[in-house]
């Protein structure tokens, strides 16, 4: 299906085929009765004709490759994948070209995508059940081959309580809405949380156990790493219209924190590691962090990667006394990645501090005034601010998978 790109170190076919040959519950796969070999000496009239059989009866069925074999850590420096161009062969290349000729080394791609559906079919169990699926990625396991082939460290974007796939059939499991109106859903986005996005609701413990089902099959499917991403309330002007029923008293940062316990308790012994967006204002603002439930060291304190996504079209002006932040992307990203930083150096000796791996900005925010045009000396400026602050890894975000090449250094330098 997918063009293998060269990448050293490449999988060998044959290593491929070794391993899917073991993954079966009796161990060893049972052998096979060979078809009779015509004697060499026998004249071909008397060539007794071979036994009658289907098409490749005789060949051994193997399972799936298993690749969580090939799990490893990197230091990543990833680019994202909508689903639809990772399910079209000729728009994958042109990405998958891009990662081998620079020095990225990850891809974030949408598993369970922003409407919380799922992007492949007949690999998630559970997502079948429920109906949740969405042909985007036609050949899952060729696609994951391809990534596996070329060395890239595979990162599943799993979008966690903006979901509408699942509260037509389970509206218990949606925030609702405190007058009552459509259905007893709150929807973001319009007045009175109407017609909007549906959110499921992080008071339901049912609805934990949801995304961690779910989760767990992803995981089976070899990923190096599941990202979380709204893992977070929602914020607009409609939220006061939300109704999360009982709260057992506790806060929307002290619910998203247990949340992300349990999640972690749950899915980190299966070897995948767990990651997390956050927004990059809720480092430095107990109110930002107070409204979306994020509390930065809290949560660095759970998961293996925190992602903060400080693009700086999204900093008001006067942010990290910055004028006018996305006219400064060195700036803004090399002052917020400082405090995150300082913030985490208070954590105690011995306490679990997750990697901090931001969100860079590859895209123009034309909306904002003043903007500036962003490309490859802007994307550049970005990286090397990450690195002045005493980051490694870093990850870049363009809604429409069109990244600055010009800004990245060629791969193996």
């Amino acid at each position: 299906m997918l063009m293998k790109i060269n990448r050293a170190p490449a999988l060998l076919l044959a290593a491929l085929i070794t391993l899917s040959a073991c993954g079966g519950e009796s161990g060893e796969p049972p052998v096979a009765t060979p078809l009779p070999i015509p004697s060499a000496t026998a004249a071909p009239a008397e060539t007794p004709a071979p036994p009658a059989v289907d098409y490749l009866s005789n060949y051994l069925p193997a399972p799936a490759p298993d690749f969580s074999l090939y799990r490893r850590a990197v230091e990543a420096k990833g680019i994202y994948l909508t689903a639809n161009i990772a399910g079209s062969t000729e728009l994958f290349e042109r990405r998958l070209t891009l990662v081998n000729d620079t020095e990225l080394n990850a891809v974030v791609m949408d598993v369970k995508a922003d409407q919380g559906f799922i992007t492949f079919k007949n690999k998630i169990p559970l997502a079948d059940e429920l109906g949740i699926t969405v042909n985007y990625i036609r050949d899952f396991d060729a696609l994951m081959a391809t990534f596996k082939e070329n060395n890239i460290y595979t990162i599943a974007r799993v979008v966690v309580f903006k979901d509408d796939t699942i509260v037509d059939t389970r509206p218990d499991f949606a925030i609702g809405v405190t007058d009552g109106s459509n259905n007893g859903i709150y929807r973001q986005g319009e007045a009175g949380g109407k017609y909007g996005t549906a959110w499921l609701n992080p008071y339901n413990r049912e609805v934990w156990d949801y995304i961690v089902d779910l989760s767990l099959q992803i995981a089976a499917l070899g990923f190096d790493e599941i990202q979380f991403d709204y893992v977070r309330f929602p914020t607009d002007r409609t939220t006061k219209y939300e109704d999360f029923g009982d709260t057992g008293g506790l806060s929307k940062i002290e619910i998203l924190t247990a949340f992300s316990k349990y999640a972690y308790e749950r899915i980190s012994p299966t070897g995948v590691k767990l990651s997390a967006d956050i927004f990059g204002t809720i480092i430095n603002s107990s109110l930002d962090a107070s409204l979306i439930g994020q509390d930065f060291v809290e949560l660095a304190k759970v998961y293996d990667i925190v992602c903060p996504m400080v693009y700086p079209s999204h900093y008001a002006p006067g942010s990290m006394n910055i004028a006018q932040p996305d006219l400064a992307p060195y700036e803004t990203i090399y002052e917020s990645m400082r405090i995150a930083l300082e913030k985490l150096a208070e954590v105690p000796e011995g306490e679990r501090v997750a990697i901090v791996r931001p969100w860079l900005q590859d895209f123009t925010a034309s909306w904002i005034k003043p903007h500036l045009v962003y490309g490859d000396k802007e994307l550049r400026a970005q990286i090397q601010a990450c690195y002045d602050a005493g980051i490694t890894e870093w990850l870049l975000w363009n809604a429409k998978n069109e990244y600055s090449a010009g800004g990245l250094l060629p791969a193996g330098e």
